[in-house]
């Protein structure tokens, strides 16, 4: 089976979306690094600030998500990259200037809704960039801006706030997007709609009809549910993990900040890049096989990172944090690329904003709130522990997710066989 090459400028697109990506993360993962900071100056609860990392952004990041997705499938995707990412750079900088929980909780929501129109437009560049066989590597090569991101925010954002402060520390990282902006303007280059796929030009459905056609989907609905789980799990503990460093290692925002980036940044980068190469391999014989790797991962590595969480002396938990951490994004890269594989090239971009619509909404909005409540009622038991052991019961949702990445694996083998079966090969 030979697989075509991807489009020339492929690599010129990638970069700058993933750059776009990396910026709206930092601006997005910053927040956590200076919880302790933003607790003390405006006396928080923890499930406050599980409000202002969570539901306050992703609720409206989410639900904007849908109509400009919309208008990703019909109008400019290179545009609506770049006024989203203006957009949100120009809150990340306002949010240095709040006067307390109400308006930093505002200017968050600003930011949610300027980040809202990246992901969709740029996942459905790419998909008109790569085949389908190439295409998870390609989204996981993207998402590693999750990963950089993830660095600057914690780095850069630590560094600056124990020097300077918090307010600097999001004035600095807010800024470059600006910059970005400009860059992109004169270098993107969007591609013909449907490239590597029949494409009737049809035009862009309304959205009720492709969540209608999404839902009818068996393999659609369990992969949207996992990637749903996954990042339930995801955001609630890289939200809260630089805390629980903070109050059960006693670590400053510095060293927090590079921890952070050895554990999960750096080798989450190298993991998700490697579960993008692998499913590819593993999608030429069938993209089932692929999902059923995603299915079998959480099983290896959450039992080491609940004793990471549980340890008692940081050597151990950073050792234990090894397997986890260079796992951590395994599932962004293929899930992102076949939402957009399984969708009609003219709801690509609706589709992925509805599947992150339902990742960021439960994900990203109830992940953080939901380890800041567990915290805090678990508080009077174990005082300061209580942040650990809410992490540890928290992580045991990943294994609802394997359930799911494993029935989308089942659909798919099942539509495999009755294409098969149409064609009479």
């Amino acid at each position: 089976m030979t697989i075509p090459p991807p489009l020339a400028g492929s690599r010129t697109t990638i970069t700058l979306l993933l750059l776009a990506y990396a910026l709206s993360m930092c601006d997005r993962m910053v927040l956590s690094i200076l919880f302790p900071d933003i607790k003390t100056e405006f006396g928080l609860s923890d499930t406050q600030l599980g409000l202002l990392g969570g539901i306050s952004f992703a609720l409206f990041y989410a639900t904007m998500g849908l109509p400009i997705a919309r208008l990703s499938d019909q109008y400019s995707r290179k545009w609506i990259v770049i006024i989203s990412l203006i957009i949100f750079s120009l809150m990340t900088v306002l949010s240095g200037l709040a006067a307390g929980f109400i308006s930093l909780l505002i200017l968050r929501i600003g930011v949610g809704i300027g980040e809202a129109g990246v992901n969709p437009a740029s996942h459905s560049i790419i998909a008109d960039y790569f085949p389908p066989q190439r295409r998870a590597f390609a989204m996981a090569t993207l998402m590693l801006g999750a990963s950089i991101g993830m660095i600057l925010g914690f780095v850069l954002g630590g560094s600056i706030a124990e020097v300077h402060g918090w307010r600097t520390a999001l004035i600095a990282v807010g800024a470059p997007g600006i910059l970005l902006a400009l860059v992109m303007a004169k270098l993107l280059t969007e591609p013909r709609r449907g490239t590597f796929e029949a494409h009737s030009g049809a035009p862009s459905p309304p959205i009720r009809a492709t969540a209608v056609a999404m839902w009818s989907n068996k393999a659609m609905r369990h992969l949207i549910a996992g990637a749903v789980v996954a990042g339930l799990l995801g955001y609630g503990l890289t939200q809260w993990l630089p805390t629980f460093f903070s109050r059960q290692h006693d670590l400053g925002q510095s060293q927090t900040g590079l921890l952070m980036a050895g554990i999960f940044g750096i080798p989450g980068a190298l993991g998700a890049l490697a579960a993008g190469k692998l499913f590819d391999r593993l999608a030429v014989r069938g993209f089932q096989y692929g999902m059923r790797m995603l299915a079998v991962i959480p099983f290896v590595t959450l039992p080491f990172f609940i004793m990471g969480l549980l340890a008692d002396d940081l050597t151990t938990a950073v050792l234990l944090f090894i397997i986890p951490g260079f796992a951590g994004n395994y599932a962004l890269g293929p899930t992102l690329a076949m939402i957009q594989t399984l969708s009609p090239v003219n709801m690509r971009a609706v589709s992925a904003a509805i599947q992150m619509l339902f990742l960021n909404l439960i994900g990203l909005g109830l992940g953080p709130l939901l380890v800041g409540a567990i915290s805090d009622v678990l508080a009077p038991r174990y005082g300061d522990n209580a942040l650990g052991v809410a992490l540890a019961y928290f992580t045991l949702v990943g294994l609802w997710g394997s359930y799911h990445f494993w029935l989308c694996a089942r659909a798919l083998a099942e539509n495999q066989v009755t294409d098969h079966h149409r064609t009479g090969t």
